[in-house]
């Protein structure tokens, strides 16, 4: 990274966090949600009982790393979480929202991405890299770099900017670096405050609903606005730059924002896009939708791809859901019942299977699809396993696709675990 750069994350370091805040809340986010990446990576096959190495590359002030060292340590998964980024005081105030939880096995180190492999920083079973690349001259030596450390049978989660949702973004950007270009670092934050509050009625940003970092605070307005380098993909350029780089894409997040069907109710115009690759249906979601400002991606190798992603799901496989209270949403559905769920600005109606609310009740992280079958047999004796694998597919495939539900199957080996570090570079360093 440039000088520039340095010298921006050092001034505001970013997102802006307060360590004590960490006392009443965990910021979570994809990607790297546990059940997530397990889906997406491991094909829920992940051993929760077997070391994991974790590299988060870029991780800032902390977010990424204290996501997933509270939710592996509360999965109780032995983890040795390794965090690098450039800048010391983001670094210094993700080792504080660390300490405030009371976590360990996380080690906070300044470095480059980069220079990982001339480091000997040995192998990772899974890397979060969240919002760097896009920052990077050369993206494709960036991940190129990540690929080079990680484990086999390991995995990636990516997040880059994507453009369509960033309207506005870039012109005003380059309006300001004209009004900018000579001042100190601080007055250009001022500036562009009153650069912001004067937007024009028709002017993209101000019309722009997906956006709102420059807001929020300082660090998100210079992060947004004032950034000397960032670049966004579309979903062909960021496929392209991942299979240059030795990887293939299992997942984009949320799938269901990929999916034409989602903008478009029209079956005639949907029956035109039948039999198209997946990414080539997902570039044309992202042209129509127009609201997606990042792409959340997961990456292995290209042998891993049949054996990352869950499924289908047999009687072992145990249904997980994420940020959704089973019990509370199945005590007001009836059979037939429409799910409202909003993603990026989008309202998706979700017509839900006739079981959805009798399996929403008793999905709790634990039971089996097999056991699971058993329970609403007591309700109906004729349920055939078929019958039952038809409506949980069905639930599964619209959950699925709003980040709810994942699988996992409890008790068996994830690839490549247990590795360890170079001497020195363990859990425990801190900044």
């Amino acid at each position: 990274m440039t000088d520039a750069l340095r010298v921006q994350y050092e001034a505001y370091p970013y997102p802006s966090r307060d360590p004590v805040d960490e006392d009443r809340r965990l910021v979570t986010g994809s990607p790297s949600r546990l059940d997530q990446l397990n889906h997406y990576v491991f094909g829920g096959r992940l051993d929760f009982t077997a070391p994991l190495r974790v590299l988060v590359a870029g991780g800032g002030t902390g977010d990424a790393t204290i996501m997933l060292g509270q939710q592996l340590r509360d999965a109780g998964v032995p983890a040795e979480i390794v965090c690098l980024d450039l800048s010391g005081t983001a670094l210094e105030i993700a080792g504080a929202r660390s300490r405030r939880r009371g976590l360990t096995g996380i080690g906070f180190h300044r470095a480059s991405l980069l220079d990982l492999e001339p480091a000997g920083w040995g192998r990772f079973d899974y890397i979060d890299c969240c919002g760097v690349l896009h920052h990077l001259e050369d993206p494709a030596a960036g991940l190129s770099a990540l690929a080079s450390v990680l484990a086999p049978g390991g995995g990636i989660g990516l997040m880059v900017y994507a453009p369509y949702g960033r309207n506005g973004v870039y012109p005003l950007q380059d309006a300001l670096r004209t009004l900018c270009a000579d001042l100190a670092i601080g007055e250009r934050v001022a500036l562009a405050r009153r650069l912001v509050r004067q937007l024009p009625p028709g002017n993209g940003l101000r019309n722009n609903p997906h956006l709102g970092d420059h807001l929020a605070s300082d660090a998100g307005l210079y992060d947004l606005l004032l950034h000397s380098r960032d670049r966004a993909f579309t979903v062909p350029e960021l496929a392209a730059l991942v299979g240059a780089c030795g990887l293939a894409l299992t997942a984009l997040i949320e799938p269901a924002l990929y999916e034409p069907a989602s903008y478009i109710r029209d079956p005639q115009l949907l029956k035109r896009l039948e039999g198209l690759p997946w990414l080539e249906r997902a570039a044309w979601a992202e042209q129509v939708g127009g609201v997606l400002a990042k792409h959340i991606a997961y990456l292995v190798r290209p042998g891993d791809v049949a054996r990352a992603v869950a499924g289908p799901a047999d009687g072992e496989a145990v249904p997980v859901l994420c940020d959704l209270d089973g019990k509370a949403l199945a005590s007001g559905l009836r059979p037939g019942a429409v799910l409202d769920a909003t993603l990026s600005g989008l309202t998706l109606a979700l017509p839900l299977p006739r079981l959805a609310g009798p399996l929403l009740a008793r999905i709790d992280g634990r039971t089996n699809l097999a056991a699971l079958h058993g329970s609403l047999m007591v309700l109906d004796r004729g349920l055939t396993w078929e019958t039952f694998r038809r409506q949980f597919d069905a639930l599964h495939a619209l959950l699925n696709g709003i980040g709810k539900l994942y699988l996992r199957w409890p008790g068996l080996k994830g690839p490549g675990q247990g590795r360890t570090g170079p001497a020195g570079i363990g859990a425990g360093d801190g900044v």
